[in-house]
C-alpha cells in the first residue's frame, strides 16, 4: 500500500470536529490531499490489512472505548485479525481519529497536528 509521497490520503469521520481540523491541517501541508469519509470510501479487507500492517498499533488501541457499541459488543472480547477487520469494516465510526497515509507511512491522527508527522521524513531530507 503505497500512496504518492506528495499526496496525503485521509479517512475520517465527518461528524468529528477534530477529524475535520485534521483534514484542514493536511490541506495546509500540501495541495494534494484526498480525504474520504468512511461512508464515501468503504475499505475492503485487503486495504484494512495493509493499513493495520503499517500503522504499528493494535486495533483495540485505535477504537473509541467510550462508544456504547464498543461497551456492549466489543469490551472484554478477544478477536483474531479477521474479526478485527470485520469490526472495522462494519463499524468505522468506532475509530477514534482519522487515518492518514503518505507514501508508505500510516498514522492515526489522535490530534489534528499529528498530521505533521507525515512531513518529518521530508523535512529531514531537506536538512541533509
Amino acid at each position: 500500500m503505497i500512496v504518492d509521497e506528495r499526496e496525503i490520503l485521509i479517512y475520517y469521520n465527518p461528524d468529528s470536529n477534530s477529524d475535520l481540523k485534521t483534514v484542514a491541517f493536511a490541506q495546509s501541508i500540501t495541495p494534494f490531499v484526498k480525504s474520504y469519509t468512511y461512508e464515501q470510501a468503504p475499505l475492503g479487507n485487503l486495504r484494512w490489512e495493509q493499513i493495520l500492517q503499517h500503522i504499528g498499533m493494535p486495533v483495540k488501541e485505535m477504537l473509541d472505548k467510550s462508544s456504547p457499541y464498543y461497551q456492549e459488543n466489543i469490551r472484554g472480547h478477544e478477536f483474531d485479525d479477521e474479526g478485527w477487520i470485520k469490526i472495522l469494516r462494519h463499524n468505522p465510526e468506532l475509530i477514534k481519529a482519522p487515518i492518514a497515509i503518505r507514501g508508505d507511512k500510516v498514522i492515526l491522527c489522535c490530534s489534528p497536528k499529528d498530521i505533521y508527522k507525515l512531513t518529518e521524513v521530508e523535512e529531514v531530507a531537506k536538512e541533509e
